[in-house]
């Protein structure tokens, strides 16, 4: 696993990168170390990443314009700072988790954990994603967005106003960083719950939810391993 750490502290740096080396599931781990956002930005550029912990703070340097860039890549991001009062803000541009200086052992696992579980999920949703276009990156608003859409290690947003934005991230890690409204209801497709009108059982058994939206495609597959939890949320 292809880790960076950006952390102008180098005793919690290295404190963090032993703790990190202390994971079983993340050996064998290349860990870089940066103390400035425009050395890490340019490695981020250059270089495939699997996780990134960042702080907010570098020099008196601002960390949110960095991470509203990155949150637009494949890999995921977690927070490592002394500014707790700015969790909810970092948790709006789609980071995993939100870890607090000081830290330990324990904490750092947890946040791991969310990399690595394909179950797992924040208690939060982001508010924006970041998608990169040619003139740089532009925040989508996560309330916008009725469905996503896999394709390959890409996904596309699918918005109520018919616009689509190709996304860096795939699937599996974009279910990850969005609210608890988001349902992953069949191997290629997120749906936003808010934005579904009815459960359709189709000719030959299949399942279909049929959306709000007047969209090209106006109905979603649902798999039949996740018809009764749908079904019951719909009813709920």
């Amino acid at each position: 696993m292809n880790i960076v750490i950006v952390e102008d502290e180098p005793v919690i740096a290295q404190r963090l990168k032993r703790q990190i080396n202390n994971i079983a599931e993340l050996k064998p781990a290349k860990i870089n170390h940066f103390d400035s956002f425009d050395d890490a930005q340019e490695y981020l550029a250059e270089n495939t990443i699997d996780l990134l912990f960042l702080d907010l703070n570098l020099h008196g340097t601002s960390g949110f314009d960095l991470l509203k860039s990155v949150t637009a890549a494949s890999f995921h991001t977690i927070i490592v700072s002394a500014y707790a009062e700015q969790a909810i803000k970092a948790f709006e541009y789609g980071v995993v988790d939100f870890v607090a200086k000081p830290f330990n052992q324990e904490r750092i696992n947890q946040a791991v954990t969310k990399v690595l579980d394909a179950k797992a999920r924040s208690d939060y949703g982001a508010r924006h994603l970041a998608v990169r276009k040619t003139a740089g990156i532009a925040l989508v608003e996560v309330k916008d967005i009725v469905y996503v859409k896999a394709d390959g290690h890409y996904t596309h947003l699918i918005l109520a106003d018919k616009k689509s934005h190709l996304h860096d991230k795939p699937i599996e890690k974009i279910a990850k960083l969005l609210p608890l409204n988001f349902e992953r209801v069949h191997r290629s497709y997120l749906v936003n719950m808010n934005m579904v009108k009815a459960l359709r059982i189709e000719a030959g058994g299949s399942y279909q939810l049929e959306l709000k939206t007047e969209l090209s495609l106006d109905s979603i597959p649902l798999s039949r391993s996740r018809f009764t939890s749908i079904k019951n949320k719909l009813e709920g």
